[in-house]
């Protein structure tokens, strides 16, 4: 009898599960998980395009995905694991700001076209509610989490992105 030229050990049915159901979740599209869906935006777009609504509620620690964003931002705050929303810009943007309305004291936090880029914020002067203002949103997905200062707390909210 020859020996194999591969020593390659048998992982057993769990093992084989477990690869299984890695391979699922890594092999979806980011677009298709959000808690309130996509935004489509091309350059010109309507104010009313560029507002959504949700509500923030969870206790996901957002700074687990990235302690500070690419300006140096902290990134604060407690959402739900998955995003609230899906941007997906069409074309390249030389400008965006990202402003939530609540009431309350809300954070956000952006990853994307790769995951490697985050913007996050915080406060805007002396309002509690988020936003962001940023240059050069390359065309891609995002994907945007709006989330609260404590944890579960729920609050009512709208996203309004301007050029």
């Amino acid at each position: 009898m020859t020996k194999p030229k591969f020593n390659i050990p048998y992982l057993g049915l769990h093992s084989t599960l477990i690869l299984a159901f890695t391979t699922s979740i890594t092999a979806t599209p980011v677009a298709a998980n959000s808690n309130f869906g996509k935004i489509e935006l091309s350059p010109g777009f309507t104010r009313e395009k560029g507002r959504v609504t949700g509500y923030t509620k969870g206790s996901f620690p957002l700074h687990t995905m990235g302690k500070r964003d690419r300006q140096g931002n902290p990134c604060i705050g407690f959402a739900a694991p998955t995003p609230d929303h899906i941007l997906i810009l069409e074309k390249d943007f030389p400008r965006l700001q990202l402003q939530v309305d609540s009431g309350d004291d809300t954070t956000l936090f952006i990853q994307g076209p790769n995951d490697s880029t985050i913007r996050c914020g915080d406060d805007t002067g002396r309002d509690k509610d988020a936003s962001i203002v940023d240059n050069a949103w390359k065309a891609g997905s995002y994907r945007i989490w709006i989330g609260t200062f404590k944890q579960n707390v729920q609050s009512n909210y709208s996203l309004y992105i301007k050029e």
